[in-house]
Protein backbone atom coordinates (compact mmCIF):
# COMPACT_ATOMS: atom_id res chain seq x y z
CA UNK A 1 0.00 0.00 0.00
CA UNK A 2 1.31 3.45 -0.87
CA UNK A 3 2.19 5.55 2.20
CA UNK A 4 2.93 9.17 1.47
CA UNK A 5 4.84 9.49 4.77
CA UNK A 6 7.45 6.77 4.08
CA UNK A 7 10.16 7.74 1.70
CA UNK A 8 12.17 4.70 0.71
CA UNK A 9 14.98 3.63 -1.55
CA UNK A 10 15.97 0.12 -2.52
CA UNK A 11 19.39 -0.82 -1.26
CA UNK A 12 20.48 -4.38 -2.11
CA UNK A 13 16.87 -5.48 -2.07
CA UNK A 14 16.14 -3.91 1.36
CA UNK A 15 13.72 -1.03 1.84
CA UNK A 16 15.39 1.76 3.83
CA UNK A 17 13.33 4.62 5.22
CA UNK A 18 14.73 8.06 4.45
CA UNK A 19 14.88 10.56 7.30
CA UNK A 20 11.96 12.91 7.92
CA UNK A 21 12.67 16.30 9.48
CA UNK A 22 10.77 19.41 10.49
CA UNK A 23 12.13 22.90 11.03
CA UNK A 24 11.17 24.89 14.11
CA UNK A 25 12.03 28.59 14.29
CA UNK A 26 11.71 30.52 17.56
CA UNK A 27 12.03 34.32 17.63
CA UNK A 28 12.59 35.24 21.26
CA UNK A 29 13.26 38.59 22.89
CA UNK A 30 17.03 38.52 22.42
CA UNK A 31 17.73 35.97 19.71
CA UNK A 32 16.36 33.84 16.91
CA UNK A 33 16.86 30.10 17.24
CA UNK A 34 16.26 27.35 14.73
CA UNK A 35 16.16 23.58 15.06
CA UNK A 36 15.99 20.52 12.88
CA UNK A 37 13.64 18.12 14.66
CA UNK A 38 12.70 14.52 13.97
CA UNK A 39 9.21 12.95 14.41
CA UNK A 40 10.03 11.82 17.97
CA UNK A 41 10.66 15.41 19.07
CA UNK A 42 14.46 15.03 19.19
CA UNK A 43 16.45 18.12 18.19
CA UNK A 44 19.04 17.04 15.61
CA UNK A 45 20.68 20.41 14.93
CA UNK A 46 20.42 23.79 16.64
CA UNK A 47 21.44 27.34 15.67
CA UNK A 48 21.01 30.81 17.14
CA UNK A 49 21.67 34.44 16.21
CA UNK A 50 21.28 37.49 18.42
CA UNK A 51 18.78 40.26 17.65
CA UNK A 52 19.23 44.02 17.75
CA UNK A 53 17.09 45.92 20.27
CA UNK A 54 16.72 49.68 20.66
CA UNK A 55 15.64 51.41 23.89
CA UNK A 56 14.93 55.00 22.81
CA UNK A 57 13.18 55.89 26.10
CA UNK A 58 12.40 54.35 29.46
CA UNK A 59 9.92 51.48 28.93
CA UNK A 60 10.35 51.66 25.12
CA UNK A 61 11.69 48.53 23.42
CA UNK A 62 11.96 48.37 19.62
CA UNK A 63 13.32 45.89 17.09
CA UNK A 64 13.69 45.56 13.32
CA UNK A 65 11.63 43.16 11.20
CA UNK A 66 14.43 43.17 8.61
CA UNK A 67 16.92 42.06 11.25
CA UNK A 68 14.49 39.44 12.56
CA UNK A 69 13.99 37.88 9.14
CA UNK A 70 17.70 37.91 8.32
CA UNK A 71 18.32 36.05 11.58
CA UNK A 72 15.60 33.55 10.62
CA UNK A 73 17.31 32.95 7.28
CA UNK A 74 20.63 32.42 9.05
CA UNK A 75 19.38 29.79 11.51
CA UNK A 76 17.35 27.91 8.91
CA UNK A 77 20.32 27.71 6.53
CA UNK A 78 22.57 26.62 9.40
CA UNK A 79 20.40 23.73 10.65
CA UNK A 80 19.67 22.47 7.13
CA UNK A 81 23.25 22.61 5.89
CA UNK A 82 24.29 19.25 4.41
CA UNK A 83 20.73 17.93 4.82
CA UNK A 84 18.94 16.72 1.69
CA UNK A 85 16.16 19.28 1.15
CA UNK A 86 13.82 16.42 0.17
CA UNK A 87 13.87 15.34 3.82
CA UNK A 88 12.48 18.69 5.07
CA UNK A 89 8.72 18.14 5.24
CA UNK A 90 7.38 21.17 7.08
CA UNK A 91 8.28 24.46 8.78
CA UNK A 92 6.79 26.01 11.92
CA UNK A 93 7.39 29.50 13.29
CA UNK A 94 6.86 30.95 16.74
CA UNK A 95 7.72 34.41 18.04
CA UNK A 96 7.12 36.92 20.79
CA UNK A 97 3.80 38.75 20.62
CA UNK A 98 5.42 41.95 19.36
CA UNK A 99 3.77 44.40 16.95
CA UNK A 100 5.26 44.68 13.44
CA UNK A 101 4.41 47.81 11.46
CA UNK A 102 4.78 48.10 7.67
CA UNK A 103 3.81 50.75 5.12
CA UNK A 104 1.36 50.25 2.27
CA UNK A 105 4.09 48.60 0.18
CA UNK A 106 5.02 46.14 2.89
CA UNK A 107 8.19 47.98 3.90
CA UNK A 108 9.23 48.71 7.51
CA UNK A 109 7.83 51.93 9.02
CA UNK A 110 9.09 53.58 12.23
CA UNK A 111 7.00 53.16 15.40
CA UNK A 112 8.33 56.21 17.27
CA UNK A 113 10.05 59.51 16.59
CA UNK A 114 13.34 57.74 15.96
CA UNK A 115 13.03 58.53 12.22
CA UNK A 116 14.57 55.12 11.67
CA UNK A 117 12.25 52.85 9.69
CA UNK A 118 14.35 49.87 10.77
CA UNK A 119 12.85 50.37 14.24
CA UNK A 120 9.44 49.11 13.17
CA UNK A 121 8.60 46.60 15.92
CA UNK A 122 7.10 47.53 19.28
CA UNK A 123 8.24 44.68 21.50
CA UNK A 124 5.91 42.80 23.82
CA UNK A 125 7.75 44.21 26.86
CA UNK A 126 7.28 47.81 25.72
CA UNK A 127 5.17 49.69 28.27
CA UNK A 128 4.54 52.99 26.45
CA UNK A 129 0.79 52.43 26.06
CA UNK A 130 -0.39 52.65 29.68
CA UNK A 131 -2.77 55.57 29.00
CA UNK A 132 -4.21 53.78 25.99
CA UNK A 133 -4.76 50.60 27.99
CA UNK A 134 -6.62 52.67 30.58
CA UNK A 135 -8.80 54.22 27.86
CA UNK A 136 -9.73 50.79 26.53
CA UNK A 137 -10.44 49.36 29.97
CA UNK A 138 -12.74 52.25 30.84
CA UNK A 139 -15.11 51.11 28.06
CA UNK A 140 -15.99 48.06 30.16
CA UNK A 141 -16.70 46.17 26.93
CA UNK A 142 -17.69 42.53 27.40
CA UNK A 143 -14.81 41.39 25.19
CA UNK A 144 -12.49 42.28 28.08
CA UNK A 145 -13.91 39.27 29.95
CA UNK A 146 -11.59 37.15 27.78
CA UNK A 147 -8.45 38.93 28.99
CA UNK A 148 -8.99 38.61 32.73
CA UNK A 149 -11.21 41.68 32.96
CA UNK A 150 -8.87 44.26 31.48
CA UNK A 151 -6.52 44.59 28.56
CA UNK A 152 -2.78 44.65 29.25
CA UNK A 153 -0.55 47.41 27.92
CA UNK A 154 1.60 44.57 26.53
CA UNK A 155 -1.20 43.60 24.11
CA UNK A 156 -1.63 45.04 20.63
CA UNK A 157 -4.77 47.20 20.81
CA UNK A 158 -3.24 49.64 23.31
CA UNK A 159 -0.13 49.85 21.13
CA UNK A 160 -2.18 50.47 17.98
CA UNK A 161 -4.11 53.19 19.78
CA UNK A 162 -0.81 54.71 20.94
CA UNK A 163 0.41 54.82 17.33
CA UNK A 164 -2.79 56.54 16.21
CA UNK A 165 -2.60 59.12 19.01
CA UNK A 166 1.16 59.78 19.01
CA UNK A 167 2.18 59.05 15.41
CA UNK A 168 -0.77 60.78 13.74
CA UNK A 169 1.22 61.85 10.67
CA UNK A 170 2.42 58.31 10.05
CA UNK A 171 -0.90 56.63 10.86
CA UNK A 172 -2.35 56.99 7.30
CA UNK A 173 0.93 55.61 5.90
CA UNK A 174 0.76 52.43 7.98
CA UNK A 175 -0.44 49.68 5.65
CA UNK A 176 -0.08 46.44 7.60
CA UNK A 177 0.01 45.49 11.27
CA UNK A 178 1.23 41.98 12.07
CA UNK A 179 1.83 40.07 15.25
CA UNK A 180 5.44 38.97 14.86
CA UNK A 181 4.60 35.24 14.40
CA UNK A 182 2.26 36.16 11.50
CA UNK A 183 4.88 38.43 9.96
CA UNK A 184 7.21 35.44 9.70
CA UNK A 185 4.71 33.27 7.83
CA UNK A 186 3.94 36.24 5.54
CA UNK A 187 7.65 36.61 4.72
CA UNK A 188 7.94 32.88 4.08
CA UNK A 189 4.79 32.39 1.98
CA UNK A 190 3.35 35.79 1.03
CA UNK A 191 0.06 34.82 2.74
CA UNK A 192 -1.62 37.56 4.79
CA UNK A 193 -3.54 35.06 6.93
CA UNK A 194 -3.36 35.43 10.69
CA UNK A 195 -3.01 32.88 13.47
CA UNK A 196 -5.92 32.41 15.82
CA UNK A 197 -3.36 32.09 18.63
CA UNK A 198 -2.02 35.61 18.15
CA UNK A 199 -5.34 37.28 17.44
CA UNK A 200 -7.39 35.75 20.23
CA UNK A 201 -4.64 36.14 22.85
CA UNK A 202 -3.21 39.57 22.00
CA UNK A 203 -5.56 41.38 19.59
CA UNK A 204 -8.98 41.06 21.30
CA UNK A 205 -10.26 38.91 18.45
CA UNK A 206 -13.45 37.07 19.37
CA UNK A 207 -13.49 33.28 19.22
CA UNK A 208 -15.62 31.64 21.85
CA UNK A 209 -17.35 29.06 19.60
CA UNK A 210 -17.30 28.10 15.95
CA UNK A 211 -20.34 30.29 15.37
CA UNK A 212 -19.10 33.30 17.33
CA UNK A 213 -15.82 34.51 15.91
CA UNK A 214 -14.40 37.57 14.21
CA UNK A 215 -13.36 41.15 14.78
CA UNK A 216 -15.79 43.00 17.05
CA UNK A 217 -16.46 46.19 15.08
CA UNK A 218 -18.44 47.74 17.93
CA UNK A 219 -15.43 47.28 20.23
CA UNK A 220 -13.02 48.74 17.67
CA UNK A 221 -15.29 51.75 17.23
CA UNK A 222 -15.60 52.26 20.98
CA UNK A 223 -11.81 52.61 21.32
CA UNK A 224 -11.37 54.78 18.22
CA UNK A 225 -9.84 52.14 15.93
CA UNK A 226 -12.78 51.45 13.64
CA UNK A 227 -10.68 52.60 10.65
CA UNK A 228 -8.86 49.24 10.93
CA UNK A 229 -11.98 47.65 9.44
CA UNK A 230 -11.52 49.52 6.14
CA UNK A 231 -10.50 47.73 2.92
CA UNK A 232 -11.85 44.42 4.19
CA UNK A 233 -9.59 44.47 7.27
CA UNK A 234 -6.50 44.66 5.10
CA UNK A 235 -4.34 46.15 7.86
CA UNK A 236 -5.10 43.55 10.53
CA UNK A 237 -6.21 40.50 8.54
CA UNK A 238 -9.50 38.98 7.48
CA UNK A 239 -8.59 35.29 7.15
CA UNK A 240 -7.75 33.50 10.40
CA UNK A 241 -6.33 29.97 10.70
CA UNK A 242 -5.57 27.55 13.53
CA UNK A 243 -1.92 27.01 14.55
CA UNK A 244 -0.58 24.12 12.49
CA UNK A 245 -2.99 24.69 9.61
CA UNK A 246 -1.51 25.06 6.12
CA UNK A 247 -0.53 28.72 5.72
CA UNK A 248 1.14 28.34 2.34
CA UNK A 249 4.13 26.94 0.52
CA UNK A 250 7.59 28.44 0.76
CA UNK A 251 7.92 31.19 -1.86
CA UNK A 252 10.33 30.39 -4.67
CA UNK A 253 12.71 33.28 -3.99
CA UNK A 254 12.73 32.49 -0.26
CA UNK A 255 13.29 28.79 -0.89
CA UNK A 256 16.20 29.55 -3.20
CA UNK A 257 17.86 31.73 -0.57
CA UNK A 258 17.33 29.11 2.15
CA UNK A 259 18.39 26.18 -0.01
CA UNK A 260 15.02 24.46 0.44
CA UNK A 261 12.33 23.26 -1.94
CA UNK A 262 9.84 25.84 -3.17
CA UNK A 263 6.40 24.94 -1.88
CA UNK A 264 7.68 23.31 1.33
CA UNK A 265 4.62 23.50 3.62
CA UNK A 266 4.64 26.32 6.18
CA UNK A 267 2.33 26.07 9.19
CA UNK A 268 0.20 28.81 10.65
CA UNK A 269 2.27 30.23 13.48
CA UNK A 270 2.02 30.41 17.27
CA UNK A 271 3.24 32.72 20.05
CA UNK A 272 6.57 31.62 21.54
CA UNK A 273 5.30 30.84 25.03
CA UNK A 274 2.43 28.85 23.55
CA UNK A 275 4.94 26.90 21.47
CA UNK A 276 6.72 26.01 24.71
CA UNK A 277 3.43 24.86 26.18
CA UNK A 278 2.72 22.81 23.08
CA UNK A 279 6.18 21.25 23.14
CA UNK A 280 6.07 20.02 26.73
CA UNK A 281 2.43 19.53 27.71
CA UNK A 282 2.62 15.99 26.33
CA UNK A 283 5.87 15.09 28.09
CA UNK A 284 5.80 11.95 30.26
CA UNK A 285 7.19 11.62 33.78
CA UNK A 286 7.24 8.61 36.11
CA UNK A 287 4.05 8.40 38.20
CA UNK A 288 2.81 11.76 36.84
CA UNK A 289 -0.78 12.21 35.63
CA UNK A 290 -0.75 12.72 31.84
CA UNK A 291 -4.03 14.63 31.61
CA UNK A 292 -3.27 18.05 30.17
CA UNK A 293 -5.67 19.83 32.53
CA UNK A 294 -3.69 18.62 35.58
CA UNK A 295 -0.57 20.52 34.45
CA UNK A 296 0.48 24.15 34.71
CA UNK A 297 3.21 24.76 32.14
CA UNK A 298 5.93 27.32 32.86
CA UNK A 299 7.90 28.81 29.98
CA UNK A 300 10.74 30.72 31.61
CA UNK A 301 12.79 33.15 29.57
CA UNK A 302 13.08 36.95 29.72
CA UNK A 303 9.60 36.73 31.21
CA UNK A 304 7.69 33.69 32.45
CA UNK A 305 4.39 32.50 31.03
CA UNK A 306 2.09 30.13 32.92
CA UNK A 307 -0.17 28.01 30.68
CA UNK A 308 -3.24 26.11 31.91
CA UNK A 309 -5.78 24.33 29.70
CA UNK A 310 -9.24 23.04 30.54
CA UNK A 311 -12.13 21.45 28.66
CA UNK A 312 -14.46 24.19 29.96
CA UNK A 313 -13.98 27.98 29.90
CA UNK A 314 -12.93 29.46 33.24
CA UNK A 315 -12.77 33.22 33.69
CA UNK A 316 -10.07 34.33 36.11
CA UNK A 317 -9.79 37.94 37.20
CA UNK A 318 -6.33 39.28 36.38
CA UNK A 319 -5.34 36.30 34.21
CA UNK A 320 -5.69 36.29 30.43
CA UNK A 321 -8.27 34.08 28.78
CA UNK A 322 -10.16 31.86 28.54
CA UNK A 323 -9.03 31.44 24.92
CA UNK A 324 -10.59 28.65 22.86
CA UNK A 325 -8.17 26.47 20.83
CA UNK A 326 -5.36 29.04 21.19
CA UNK A 327 -2.78 26.38 22.09
CA UNK A 328 -4.38 22.92 22.20
CA UNK A 329 -7.32 22.35 19.81
CA UNK A 330 -10.76 22.25 21.48
CA UNK A 331 -9.39 23.19 24.90
CA UNK A 332 -9.66 26.51 26.70
CA UNK A 333 -6.42 28.26 27.63
CA UNK A 334 -5.71 30.61 30.52
CA UNK A 335 -2.41 32.43 30.33
CA UNK A 336 -0.76 34.04 33.34
CA UNK A 337 2.75 35.35 33.65
CA UNK A 338 5.53 37.44 35.13
CA UNK A 339 6.71 40.35 32.98
CA UNK A 340 10.29 40.02 34.22
CA UNK A 341 11.92 36.80 35.39
CA UNK A 342 15.14 36.05 33.50
CA UNK A 343 15.41 39.78 32.88
CA UNK A 344 14.99 40.42 36.61
CA UNK A 345 17.67 37.90 37.59
CA UNK A 346 20.08 39.52 35.11
CA UNK A 347 19.25 42.94 36.57
CA UNK A 348 19.74 41.78 40.16
CA UNK A 349 23.20 40.46 39.31
CA UNK A 350 24.39 43.29 37.04
CA UNK A 351 23.16 46.12 39.30
CA UNK A 352 24.96 44.80 42.41
CA UNK A 353 28.55 46.10 42.86
CA UNK A 354 29.94 42.59 43.17
CA UNK A 355 27.89 41.43 40.19
CA UNK A 356 29.59 43.98 37.97
CA UNK A 357 32.98 42.71 39.11
CA UNK A 358 32.10 39.05 38.52
CA UNK A 359 30.68 39.79 35.05
CA UNK A 360 34.06 41.15 33.93
CA UNK A 361 35.44 37.60 33.91
CA UNK A 362 32.33 35.39 33.77
CA UNK A 363 29.18 35.25 31.67
CA UNK A 364 25.76 35.41 33.34
CA UNK A 365 25.36 31.62 33.46
CA UNK A 366 28.78 31.19 35.06
CA UNK A 367 27.95 33.87 37.64
CA UNK A 368 24.76 32.00 38.56
CA UNK A 369 26.72 28.77 38.94
CA UNK A 370 29.22 30.56 41.16
CA UNK A 371 26.48 32.03 43.34
CA UNK A 372 24.81 28.63 43.68
CA UNK A 373 28.07 27.08 44.90
CA UNK A 374 28.58 30.01 47.28
CA UNK A 375 25.09 29.59 48.73
CA UNK A 376 25.79 25.91 49.39
CA UNK A 377 28.95 26.83 51.30
CA UNK A 378 27.12 29.55 53.25
CA UNK A 379 24.38 27.10 54.29
CA UNK A 380 26.95 24.48 55.34
CA UNK A 381 28.89 27.01 57.40
CA UNK A 382 25.70 27.91 59.29
CA UNK A 383 24.68 24.28 59.75
CA UNK A 384 21.44 24.73 57.77
CA UNK A 385 19.70 21.69 56.33
CA UNK A 386 18.58 23.59 53.21
CA UNK A 387 20.12 26.69 51.65
CA UNK A 388 16.68 28.31 51.20
CA UNK A 389 16.74 28.90 54.96
CA UNK A 390 19.42 31.56 54.42
CA UNK A 391 16.74 34.14 53.50
CA UNK A 392 14.74 34.04 56.73
CA UNK A 393 15.12 37.82 57.04
CA UNK A 394 15.48 38.67 53.34
CA UNK A 395 12.32 39.14 51.26
CA UNK A 396 11.58 40.38 47.75
CA UNK A 397 8.47 41.41 45.84
CA UNK A 398 9.65 40.83 42.23
CA UNK A 399 7.51 43.24 40.17
CA UNK A 400 10.35 45.46 38.96
CA UNK A 401 8.55 45.65 35.58
CA UNK A 402 4.97 45.65 36.84
CA UNK A 403 2.65 42.75 37.64
CA UNK A 404 1.16 40.83 34.73
CA UNK A 405 -0.67 38.22 36.82
CA UNK A 406 -2.68 37.84 38.92
CA UNK A 407 -2.89 41.52 39.94
CA UNK A 408 -2.76 42.78 36.33
CA UNK A 409 -1.18 46.01 37.56
CA UNK A 410 1.74 47.32 35.46
CA UNK A 411 2.34 50.11 37.99
CA UNK A 412 3.44 47.70 40.74
CA UNK A 413 7.06 48.13 41.81
CA UNK A 414 9.71 45.85 43.24
CA UNK A 415 10.38 45.71 46.98
CA UNK A 416 13.43 44.45 48.90
CA UNK A 417 13.33 43.92 52.65
CA UNK A 418 16.51 43.04 54.55
CA UNK A 419 19.17 45.31 53.04
CA UNK A 420 22.30 46.12 55.00
CA UNK A 421 25.49 48.04 54.28
CA UNK A 422 27.04 45.07 52.55
CA UNK A 423 28.28 44.76 48.97
CA UNK A 424 29.98 41.37 49.33
CA UNK A 425 29.61 38.25 47.22
CA UNK A 426 27.59 36.73 50.02
CA UNK A 427 25.14 39.62 49.92
CA UNK A 428 24.72 39.20 46.16
CA UNK A 429 24.15 35.47 46.67
CA UNK A 430 21.37 36.17 49.20
CA UNK A 431 19.79 38.70 46.85
CA UNK A 432 19.89 36.16 44.02
CA UNK A 433 18.38 33.42 46.20
CA UNK A 434 15.60 35.69 47.48
CA UNK A 435 14.77 36.66 43.89
CA UNK A 436 14.49 32.99 42.85
CA UNK A 437 12.15 32.44 45.78
CA UNK A 438 10.06 35.51 44.98
CA UNK A 439 9.54 34.37 41.39
CA UNK A 440 8.45 30.97 42.71
CA UNK A 441 6.01 32.55 45.17
CA UNK A 442 4.63 34.48 42.19
CA UNK A 443 3.85 31.13 40.57
CA UNK A 444 2.17 29.98 43.79
CA UNK A 445 0.09 33.18 43.82
CA UNK A 446 -1.06 32.48 40.25
CA UNK A 447 -1.95 28.87 41.13
CA UNK A 448 -3.99 30.00 44.14
CA UNK A 449 -6.04 32.37 41.99
CA UNK A 450 -6.59 29.79 39.23
CA UNK A 451 -7.79 27.17 41.72
CA UNK A 452 -9.97 29.68 43.57
CA UNK A 453 -11.61 30.56 40.23
CA UNK A 454 -12.54 27.00 39.33
CA UNK A 455 -9.48 25.02 38.23
CA UNK A 456 -8.93 21.66 39.89
CA UNK A 457 -5.75 21.40 41.95
CA UNK A 458 -2.76 21.04 39.64
CA UNK A 459 -0.63 17.91 39.95
CA UNK A 460 2.61 18.91 38.19
CA UNK A 461 4.57 21.79 36.67
CA UNK A 462 6.18 21.08 33.28
CA UNK A 463 8.89 23.70 32.91
CA UNK A 464 11.26 24.89 30.19
CA UNK A 465 13.35 27.90 29.19
CA UNK A 466 16.71 29.47 29.92
CA UNK A 467 16.27 29.90 33.69
CA UNK A 468 15.60 26.18 34.09
CA UNK A 469 19.28 25.50 33.42
CA UNK A 470 19.74 26.51 37.05
CA UNK A 471 18.80 23.44 39.16
CA UNK A 472 18.33 25.70 42.18
CA UNK A 473 15.55 27.61 40.42
CA UNK A 474 13.84 24.33 39.50
CA UNK A 475 14.07 22.91 43.03
CA UNK A 476 12.79 26.14 44.59
CA UNK A 477 9.81 26.12 42.21
CA UNK A 478 8.95 22.61 43.39
CA UNK A 479 9.52 23.42 47.07
CA UNK A 480 7.64 26.74 47.05
CA UNK A 481 4.56 25.39 45.30
CA UNK A 482 4.65 21.87 46.75
CA UNK A 483 4.30 20.15 43.37
CA UNK A 484 6.60 17.96 41.28
CA UNK A 485 8.35 19.74 38.41
CA UNK A 486 8.74 18.03 35.03
CA UNK A 487 12.00 18.78 33.23
CA UNK A 488 11.78 17.47 29.64
CA UNK A 489 14.82 15.52 28.48
CA UNK A 490 14.68 17.55 25.29
CA UNK A 491 15.54 20.97 26.68
CA UNK A 492 14.36 22.97 23.65
CA UNK A 493 10.62 22.66 24.27
CA UNK A 494 9.77 25.91 22.48
CA UNK A 495 11.52 24.75 19.31
CA UNK A 496 9.85 21.35 19.61
CA UNK A 497 6.52 23.20 19.81
CA UNK A 498 7.12 25.11 16.58
CA UNK A 499 8.39 21.90 14.94
CA UNK A 500 5.13 20.20 16.00
CA UNK A 501 3.36 22.76 13.81
CA UNK A 502 5.70 21.84 10.95
CA UNK A 503 4.90 18.17 11.52
CA UNK A 504 1.16 18.88 11.46
CA UNK A 505 1.25 20.92 8.25
CA UNK A 506 3.26 18.15 6.56
CA UNK A 507 0.44 15.70 7.48
CA UNK A 508 2.97 13.42 9.15
CA UNK A 509 0.52 13.27 12.08
CA UNK A 510 -3.24 13.22 11.75
CA UNK A 511 -3.78 16.10 14.19
CA UNK A 512 -2.06 18.41 16.69
CA UNK A 513 -2.91 16.29 19.75
CA UNK A 514 -1.31 13.20 18.19
CA UNK A 515 1.79 15.25 17.38
CA UNK A 516 1.93 16.54 20.98
CA UNK A 517 1.87 13.00 22.39
CA UNK A 518 4.35 11.66 19.82
CA UNK A 519 6.90 14.47 20.11
CA UNK A 520 6.55 15.35 23.82
CA UNK A 521 9.24 12.89 24.96
CA UNK A 522 10.16 11.96 28.52
CA UNK A 523 10.91 14.17 31.52
CA UNK A 524 12.85 14.02 34.75
CA UNK A 525 10.70 14.53 37.85
CA UNK A 526 11.95 16.93 40.53
CA UNK A 527 10.03 16.34 43.76
CA UNK A 528 9.44 19.02 46.41
CA UNK A 529 11.34 18.88 49.68
CA UNK A 530 8.57 18.55 52.24
CA UNK A 531 10.97 19.21 55.13
CA UNK A 532 10.99 22.95 54.44
CA UNK A 533 7.32 23.36 53.53
CA UNK A 534 6.56 25.35 56.67
CA UNK A 535 9.43 27.76 55.91
CA UNK A 536 8.09 28.48 52.42
CA UNK A 537 4.56 28.80 53.78
CA UNK A 538 5.78 31.56 56.11
CA UNK A 539 7.75 33.28 53.35
CA UNK A 540 4.68 33.16 51.13
CA UNK A 541 2.63 34.92 53.81
CA UNK A 542 5.27 37.68 53.86
CA UNK A 543 5.17 37.76 50.06
CA UNK A 544 1.42 38.41 50.00
CA UNK A 545 1.72 41.00 52.75
CA UNK A 546 4.34 42.90 50.72
CA UNK A 547 1.99 43.70 47.86
CA UNK A 548 -0.77 44.64 50.29
CA UNK A 549 1.65 46.99 52.03
CA UNK A 550 2.63 48.54 48.70
CA UNK A 551 -1.01 49.29 47.91
CA UNK A 552 -1.37 50.76 51.40
CA UNK A 553 1.64 53.04 50.86
CA UNK A 554 0.15 54.14 47.53
CA UNK A 555 -3.15 55.01 49.21
CA UNK A 556 -1.35 57.05 51.87
CA UNK A 557 0.53 59.07 49.26
CA UNK A 558 -2.48 59.51 46.95
CA UNK A 559 -4.57 60.90 49.81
Amino acid sequence: MENRFLYTVLLQGTAVMNPVYFIGVDVGSGSVRGALVDPTGRVIKLAAKNLKTWKPKVDYYEQSSTDVWECCEHVIKTVTKDIDKEYIKGIGFDATCSLVVLDNNGNPKAVSNSNNDDQNIIMWMDHRAQDEADIINKTGHSILNYVGGKVSLEMEMPKLLWLKRHMSKSWPEYGYFFDLPDFLTWKATGATTRSLCSLVCKWNYEYSTESKQGWNVVFLKSIGLDDLVEDNLKKIGSKVLMPGDYCGGLREEVAEKLGLLAGTPVATSIIDAHAGGLGMIGTKGEDIDQQMSTRLGLICGTSTCHMAVNKDPISVQGIWGPYFSAMVPDMWLNEAGQSASGMLLDHVISSHPMGGILLKDLNTGEVRNYLRELLTKMAESKGLTDLSLLTKDFHIWPDFHGNRSPLADPTMKGIIVGLTIDNSEENLALLYLATLQALSYGTRHIIDVLVHSGYSQFKSLPICGGITKDPLFVQIQADSVGLPVLLPHEKESVLVGSAILGACVSKHFSDVKTAIQSMGGMADVVLPNQDIKSFHDKKYKVFLRMFQDQLHYRNIMDN
